[in-house]
């Protein structure tokens, strides 16, 4: 071999060398950012928080035209869990919330570990909604707790290379792994949120709840200069029906009530159990005049059909209600004090409701 031979083999050689050192190097930087972008997932502490991240912080991190999360959620529980904390599904247009599986891609029939290769419209439309480019290549990630597909992860390219079926999927994988762990992680710290706010009998929010939640409804009225009403709500003579009747049918009282009431307050009204037999609705932007009738009609709904207890026996039910409305200027007190105000006041007229003969309605 000729020295000129030797000298061109070396260069070669140092090319290839300079190009897997290269390579080593850029995937040492895709690795720590993998590593990154996974650590944002698990650190997540909310929902909203998670999907940010999800549907945000992933295509920024792997140059991604698309990114859509699909979760199977049969039961609305994950949609609940958003509403109950101020979250619209709206918020998160590439979060797609199905109550099943079945007939939204072929891959989903047998999908136990990453599918990558082409983006065909009649298979995967359905997975990439609201698409605002021409998307050529995709890979959807499984999501699997427990042997079971509870959703996907999708990723979508224009590049037709990007995703191609000879590619490995272990990195994929591995994502998917993390990703499920997260949205496990995030609806359990959620429901463990809901249930430390939640009235276990009722099902409506607890006294915890109301209070941050009243201050929050005074701070928007007073930032948008409307009024804020709350009906404090008695269930007349509930020691008499415990007596009476016992525990049991007091509590179907109870149930029977906030059904009754909860059917005749807004989306945007709060209702909570303050504790025994008292419930608060919270009714933000209504004048007097607006609240009288709300309770009003609530006060008939609960009066107007008896309830039905074991033996064939009906027992009737009504409530005593008292109203109080607050409008905050600019330089009022600080929100505590405001709530405590408002409380006191629906309280002193609830009390003159039920002096008066209850089954009836005052206001403050």
């Amino acid at each position: 071999m000729s020295v000129r031979d030797l000298e061109n083999e070396t260069r070669e050689l140092r090319a290839r060398i300079a190009s897997l050192v290269e390579e080593a190097a850029n995937n040492e930087r895709l690795l720590k950012r993998s590593q990154q972008r996974e650590l944002e997932l698990l650190k997540a502490e909310t929902l909203a928080q998670l999907f940010e991240a999800i549907c945000k912080g992933l295509p920024a991190s792997y140059g991604l035209e698309a990114v859509t999360l699909l979760l199977c959620d049969p039961q609305h529980e994950i949609r609940h869990l958003l509403i109950a904390d101020h979250i619209s599904t709206d918020d998160f247009p590439q979060v797609i919330f199905v109550d099943s599986l079945a007939g939204l891609a072929p891959q989903f029939n047998s999908f136990h570990k990453p599918w990558l290769g082409p983006y065909m419209g009649c298979d995967h439309q359905l997975l990439f909604p609201g698409a605002t480019v021409a998307l050529r290549s995709v890979a959807l990630i499984p999501l699997r707790r427990q042997e079971r597909l509870h959703g996907c992860l999708n990723f979508g390219s224009v590049d037709e290379k990007r995703f191609s079926r000879h590619l490995g999927t272990d990195f994929l994988a591995h994502l998917g792994v993390i990703a499920s762990f997260a949205i496990e992680n995030g609806v359990n710290r959620a429901r463990l949120v809901r249930s430390g706010l939640t009235d276990f009998l009722t099902g409506w929010h607890n006294r915890r709840y109301l209070h941050a939640r009243l201050k929050e409804e005074l701070a928007r009225a007073q930032r948008q200069g409307t009024g804020l009403t709350c009906l404090l709500i008695d269930l007349d003579r509930f020691k008499h029906i415990n007596d009476q009747h016992g525990h049991l049918v007091g509590d179907m009282a109870l149930r029977e009530a906030a059904q009754r009431v909860d059917a005749h307050i807004r989306d945007s009204d709060a209702a909570a159990r303050f504790g025994g037999d008292e419930f608060v609705v919270l009714a933000p932007g209504i004048g007097p005049e607006q609240a009288a009738a709300l309770a009003e009609r609530i006060r008939q709904a609960v009066s107007e059909t008896p309830l039905e207890i074991a033996g064939g026996h009906q027992l009737n039910l009504s409530v005593s209600i008292g109203v109080a409305g607050m409008v905050l200027g600019r330089n009022d007190p600080d929100l505590k004090t405001a709530a405590d105000r408002l409380l006191a006041e629906a309280d002193a007229a609830l009390y003159r409701a039920k002096q008066n003969g209850r089954n009836r309605v005052e206001l403050a």
